[in-house]
């Protein structure tokens, strides 16, 4: 599986053992108000390879990585990471989290590199743990799993984290999970609150309430890493942007004017990966709508592990410099690595 290039893959998740267990538990006894969450860790829970999967940060899987022909993963801890937690429980899991993946890269050092988990429930504690995570343990980034019990980071009592973020360089891949309660019912019901669309739903959602929150004309050096190509909102452009021009003004936690057009809110700071989307006509329109430049490779390991993806991606429809591009610069330059 020679290439000329390094595959880096962008969006690989992991979670100790012992935080998997917790979420099974959390699921069984329903001891939080979460349908989506409850739904989607009761099925996923039962899956043990899956767990086993997730859990090592090890021989097991650089071993799955040798079989698909992937160099270095940035490993990021998985949904919905600390986000369901208080937020003492919440901050304490980000740090150990951080220390644990922390090591693994020590270890691993040609193959892992990783992303800092922080606890939005205390967006102080959040913004020194990524100064911590990135400056002291040398993490390349900051994961977090989109809602917050149900809050969003376009509201601004969170945006002492984009500052942090911004300062230190260092994007914020915003990962997915299930949709909050408020959102979450027919999701639910009809069995779709998770990877089948709830979280392109939730994660769109998300990433567009940010775009137009104002936050990006505040902090305009942020960048922001979203998967699955772009949790459809770059097939959107054209119409996010006609539909924006007279959309109500003062919406909650909306700027009443935007210094400019949400697509180019997208160009400029937003990176997409491919993660779970290895299909040549979604990767080749994103790269066309967005820029190659904005484009990285994933897999989404272990969630999605399917070697021949990799083979798909090789054999896309562009030239050897931008499958370069895709599969490893633009990775080492969004994630200074």
């Amino acid at each position: 599986m020679a290439a000329g290039y390094k595959r880096i893959a962008t969006e690989e998740a992991w979670a100790p053992a012992e935080l998997l267990d917790t979420y099974r538990a959390m699921a069984a006894k329903k001891s939080i108000d979460d349908p989506g969450f409850i739904a989607l860790w009761s099925r996923l829970g039962a899956r043990g390879q899956l767990s086993e999967r997730l859990a090592d940060i090890g021989e097991r899987r650089i071993a799955d990585m040798d079989s698909s022909g992937i160099d270095l993963q940035i490993l990021s801890l998985t949904s919905p990471g600390v986000q369901v937690f208080d937020a003492a429980t919440a901050t304490s899991l980000a740090a150990s989290t951080n220390d644990q993946v922390a090591e693994a890269v020590r270890k691993y050092p040609t193959r892992f590199a990783a992303l800092g988990a922080v606890a939005p429930q205390d967006p102080a504690a959040a913004a020194r743990e990524a100064e911590r995570a990135v400056r002291k343990l040398g993490l390349k980034g900051i994961i977090i799993n989109s809602h917050t019990r149900g809050e969003f980071l376009d509201d601004p009592k969170f945006w002492e984290i984009f500052e942090a973020a911004e300062a230190l360089q260092a994007p914020i891949y915003i990962h997915p999970q299930a949709p909050p309660p408020q959102m979450s019912a027919p999701y639910v019901e009809k069995g779709l609150e998770g990877a089948l669309w709830g979280f392109a739903a939730e994660t769109g959602l998300h990433l567009l309430a940010i775009l137009r929150s104002g936050a990006l004309d505040r902090f305009p050096g942020l960048r922001i890493v979203v998967g699955h190509a772009g949790e459809a909102l770059p097939f959107w452009l054209y119409r996010l942007d006609y539909m924006n021009k007279t959309a109500r003004p003062g919406i909650r936690n909306g700027a009443d004017r935007l210094q400019r057009t949400l697509s180019e809110y997208m160009r400029e700071n937003v990176y997409v990966t491919t993660s779970g989307m290895a299909w040549a006509p979604v990767i080749t329109f994103v790269q066309s709508v967005l820029g190659m430049d904005r484009v990285l490779y994933a897999m989404d390991y272990p969630y999605q592990f399917e070697p021949d993806e990799v083979t798909t991606t090789d054999n896309l429809p562009i030239s050897d410099a931008d499958k370069t591009k895709l599969f490893q610069t633009n990775a080492e330059r969004v994630f200074r690595l």
